[in-house]
């Protein structure tokens, strides 16, 4: 197994990410297991669901706390999400689909790129429109078909791969509910996670493979570390969290399409 302090170092830096922007789990710890720790995929699969699914409830609490979480939108991103996950996880055992992993964190890895630029772009199209009088705040929406929509894609992508239920989950939160403030995304995000890891994690603590003395030595450095980046996602404006979000995205998206 690979050195303890090495896996309590990397849990405390998964965690910090995944508080602080609700994303980075999948994509930063599946990844560091693999090429780090020289884990095989579908343990460091498996292994990193256990782990999100301990230490998410934990930032989806300060975030309960601060108000920062919208439950209509929770419940119904996870009619979606929670029967995709479990059956993705459980037709990845069942299939072996090695091919289709690597398809989606390609797909994935794009959409990310894009989304951070995206971002960056509409910062920059608002601050032009505030500054010549015509902007407007988007109107709030309620779109349960579309949040359903969202949250089968997202569960079946986090049932294959272990990555998006922060990343892309976000990335499509933004776009169905652009009114919601940083703060408001990380907490709503947080806690539609929680059941959906939950569910990917039953099927694969079923069908795949956890190693607990892994799991273990994580979850000891990423608890203190969502914590911490929780209670600070929930304090901060948006000035300072979309700059992160934005580097986490392009960083997981690079990464996933092995660009870095």
């Amino acid at each position: 197994m690979a050195d303890p302090l090495a896996l309590v170092t990397g849990g405390i830096l998964a965690g910090s990410v995944i508080g602080l922007t609700g994303m980075g789990g999948g994509a930063l710890l599946t990844p560091m297991l693999v090429l780090l720790f020289k884990v095989d995929p579908l343990t460091a699969v498996s292994s990193d669901l256990v782990v999100s699914l301990a230490i998410k409830p934990l930032g989806a609490l300060v975030h309960r706390r601060h108000g920062t979480i919208d439950r209509r939108l929770v419940t119904w991103l996870c009619v979606g999400s929670v029967p995709a996950a479990f059956a993705a996880a459980a037709l990845l055992d069942w299939s072996g689909a090695s091919v289709l992993q690597r398809s989606l964190k390609s797909v994935l890895g794009v959409a990310l790129v894009l989304a951070a630029s995206a971002i960056v772009a509409k910062a920059a199209l608002v601050a032009k429109r505030r500054r010549s009088g015509t902007y407007a705040a988007p109107e709030p929406r309620h779109l349960p078909a579309v949040l359903v929509g969202i949250g089968v894609l997202g569960g079946a992508v986090v049932g294959l791969t272990s990555v998006g239920s922060g990343s892309l989950m976000i990335v499509l939160l933004m776009w169905a509910y652009p009114h919601l403030s940083s703060a408001q995304l990380v907490g709503t995000d947080l806690a539609q996670a929680i059941p959906l890891v939950g569910s990917a994690t039953v099927a694969h603590m079923i069908f795949g493979q956890v190693s607990a003395s892994l799991v273990g030595w994580l979850v000891l450095g990423a608890l203190p570390g969502v914590l911490i980046g929780s209670l600070a996602s929930a304090r901060a404006p948006d000035r300072v969290i979309r700059p992160v979000l934005v580097v986490v995205l392009l960083a997981s998206g690079l990464k996933l399409l092995k660009v870095i």
